[in-house]
């Protein structure tokens, strides 16, 4: 049976088609399949099934992605209040996009990832400054700071990941807090994220969910 939804579930995600996907979850569960099967054996494997199977191109298959993020995160935080016991969350993430920009896609798409990987995501939002990405995660005892970046200026300014790095330094935080950074800029140039300092880049939503579980693993270690 499990291998039905799968087919189905991920037909839907390559239509594009939210509604069917959705029908396909909550048909599984009435035909007897549990809450963490549907999770962690279909959703779950779907998002690297996804990565692997949608072109290359990322912008061109944006809907594709970001329909399968939305799909994940949205099933998942609806099949989690029916386990039978709260699955544990690894980590904590606070994510935004860099001061000066406002294109904030490509961190849903992260968020949705993220969800799916039992990590909690807070989303600061778009345009936030260093102090508040600090401040931020302190507040929310997060491990990982995400900074999203679509411009060159707002990926390697000066109120950037390398302010970001700069007041970790300065309170302390450098071991306790890891940086990972992400967006167009970085695409172009791989080496980039070690320019601003950051500890890693991920170039899409499903390698960031991977990277972060490993940053999460390095602070807890």
């Amino acid at each position: 049976m499990i291998a039905q939804v799968k087919e189905a579930y991920n037909q839907a995600i390559f239509d594009t088609d939210k509604n069917a996907a959705l029908k396909v979850v909550y048909e599984a569960l009435q035909q007897g399949l549990t809450p963490e099967e549907i999770v962690f054996e279909v959703i779950v494997p779907s998002i690297e099934f996804m990565s692997t199977s949608i072109s290359q191109d990322f912008g061109a298959n944006l809907a594709q992605h970001f329909m399968t993020a939305q799909i994940a995160a949205q099933a998942t935080e609806e099949l989690i209040s029916k386990f039978k016991s709260p699955p544990k969350i690894i980590g904590r993430m606070v994510i935004g996009t860099s001061h000066g920009d406002f294109h904030g896609l490509g961190k849903k798409i992260v968020i949705g990832c993220l969800k799916a990987n039992m990590i909690e995501a807070v989303d600061l939002g778009l345009n936030v400054t260093p102090e508040k990405f600090v401040n931020e995660t302190i507040a929310h005892e997060a491990q990982v700071i995400g900074i999203s970046s679509m411009m060159m200026h707002t990926a390697n300014g000066k109120n950037g990941c390398i302010r970001v790095r700069e007041i970790l330094k300065e309170r302390g935080l450098e071991n306790k807090i890891k940086i990972i950074v992400g967006g167009a800029p970085y695409k172009y140039n791989h080496e980039l994220y070690k320019i601003v300092h950051a500890d890693a880049w991920a170039e899409n939503g499903i390698e960031a969910g991977k990277i972060v579980t490993k940053l999460i693993s390095e602070v807890r270690s």
